[in-house]
């Protein structure tokens, strides 16, 4: 299973980069906009893959052969270290605290967050003639919320409208992923652990969830895979859901013709809990029931390659494979299976340290990327949509990706003077803020994780550090706070983060 089939090939199109670049020409330019394939793991970890840790527990060899065959980002983000605004992040490229949302996730009931009129990267490939499709976990709220119009914070940390009873699923899903883009929709309302247990096709569930399901304990309680009791339709099961996503996933694909682009936005329910591979995964990796679900998450991604090939599609498809935020993770899972999901990285899902948001990223584009190459370009995952929009040669207007910097001119492999971004964002599961810029990263006004690794919060005192301060380059691993020593960085960045949050781009 190859995306470029050959050595010849991949040589070819490293020549090809290369040329262009020499030339001063863009090989995206003249030719028909590329199919573009994005898959949005959730809660998978750098180190769950072995072409980010060659001492991974578990084996993912499409997510590998796709990496030899591409560009393999080593300073990739998420927006957030959480799943709800990671999500907001990538279709509309906007920090999802801009929104209504400031902290925390939604849930199965959650009142629709995205504006119908706001672009997204859906909506604004529809107005380039491609044909587009969403299939899986949406995590974005159905119907609609008083607050969509406009988007200011709630009075509370309550966000209107996720009552147990704020949406109902006997009435048209919309707003929802049909109005905001997408052709088609396939998949589940929100994490494969909250109520309602529900497949939706396009506005409508396939059957109304009028059963309950007991709550189920995690897997690190001996459990049968972690989920919250709830309303489930009769015939829904947990352990079918990825299977059924590869499914409708690769049939999309199946229906598409050369004559048309396309684009597949390809959010994965796993390795999220609950940890459920199927009885051809189970046993095979050395990370137990977690690291068995990384495996099927894999295959998936070897499945849509596949597709892509058995299509035609693969010389001209822009794929990429990331993840939503850092694995779930603690210490504890480390010590027990040996096995480093987030890398060297500290913390893990939920967490403003590295290990929170600091993400896989992976691409390939034959004739375009450069195989088997690396980049250590400071990127976000807001930055879809204006990548989009530089492949298709259109510029987004103001009101639009205001946090989404293209990616073109790194994928192509062009020299540059400055990095595509001056500072990025960043977010954890509690609203803790900090800022990158260069090799420095701050955290103002916590000295905790602001997610999971406890203690979450940790008041600065009056006379000591306000806040964590990293050289990344010297201390990856978030191990010294520097906050002391370097009072006129803190001052820089604390200035730059409150300008971004102010106005949105700083470039």
């Amino acid at each position: 299973m190859k995306f470029a089939n050959t050595v010849r090939d991949r040589i070819l199109a490293g020549l090809i980069v290369a040329l262009a670049g020499l030339l001063g020409a863009s090989p995206v330019a003249a030719e028909q906009p590329p199919n573009i394939v994005f898959i949005l793991a959730d809660d998978l970890g750098s180190g769950d893959l072995g072409c980010y840790n060659p001492d991974s527990k578990t084996a993912t060899p499409a997510i590998d052969e796709l990496a030899a065959e591409g560009m393999l980002f080593r300073d990739a983000h998420s927006p957030s270290s959480v799943c709800s605004p990671t999500r907001y992040g990538v279709l509309t490229g906007r920090y999802a605290w801009r929104s209504r949302l400031k902290s925390g996730v939604l849930w199965g009931y959650s009142r629709s967050l995205i504006r119908p009129e706001r672009t997204t990267v859906a909506s604004f490939l529809k107005t380039q003639d491609y044909a587009t499709a969403c299939v899986g976990k949406w995590h974005l709220g159905f119907q609609a919320s008083h607050l969509n119009a406009p988007d200011l914070p709630p009075a509370n940390k309550v966000i209107a409208g996720d009552d147990p009873h704020a949406v109902d699923y006997s009435k048209p899903l919309t707003p929802g992923p049909t109005t905001v883009g997408f052709d088609f929709f396939f998949g589940i309302p929100a994490s494969l652990d909250m109520d309602p247990y529900v497949f939706v096709e396009n506005d409508r569930p396939l059957e109304q969830p009028t059963d309950t399901v007991a709550a189920s304990k995690h897997r690190r309680q001996y459990g049968g895979g972690f989920w919250r009791g709830g309303p489930v339709a009769p015939s829904f099961r947990h352990v079918d859901v990825l299977p059924e996503l590869a499914k409708r996933a690769t049939a999309w694909i199946d229906k598409q013709t050369a004559e048309q682009p396309f684009f597949l936005y390809l959010p994965l329910s796993a390795p999220h809990t609950p940890w459920l591979p199927t009885d051809e995964f189970r046993g095979r990796s050395a990370a137990g029931y977690y690291g068995d679900f990384v495996m099927q998450v894999d295959a998936v991604v070897g499945a849509v390659i596949r597709a892509l090939e058995q299509g035609g599609h693969t010389e001209n498809t822009l794929i990429i494979v990331t993840s939503d935020n850092g694995s779930h993770w603690p210490v504890g899972d480390i010590k027990k299976w040996g096995h480093a999901a987030n890398l060297h990285y500290r913390g893990q899902k939920a967490d403003i340290w590295e290990g929170g948001h600091r993400v896989p990223f992976i691409a390939a584009w034959p004739g375009h990327i450069a195989p088997g190459t690396v980049s250590d370009e400071t990127i976000c995952l807001t930055d879809l949509l204006a990548t989009v929009a530089a492949i298709n040669d259109v510029l987004l207007p103001n009101d639009a990706g205001e946090d989404s910097f293209s990616l073109l001119p790194v994928l192509l492999g062009e020299k540059r003077e400055h990095p595509i971004r001056d500072s990025t964002v960043h977010h954890s599961a509690d609203g803790t803020f900090a800022i990158r810029s260069g090799n420095w990263k701050l955290i103002p006004n916590n000295l905790g994780s602001g997610g999971f690794t406890k203690p979450r919060r940790v008041k600065p005192k009056p006379d000591g550090p306000q806040g964590q301060l990293y050289n990344l380059e010297k201390d990856p691993s978030e191990t010294t706070n520097v906050w002391a020593e370097h009072p006129e960085v803190v001052e820089r960045l604390s200035a730059e983060l409150a300008k971004v949050r102010a106005t949105g781009r700083s470039r």
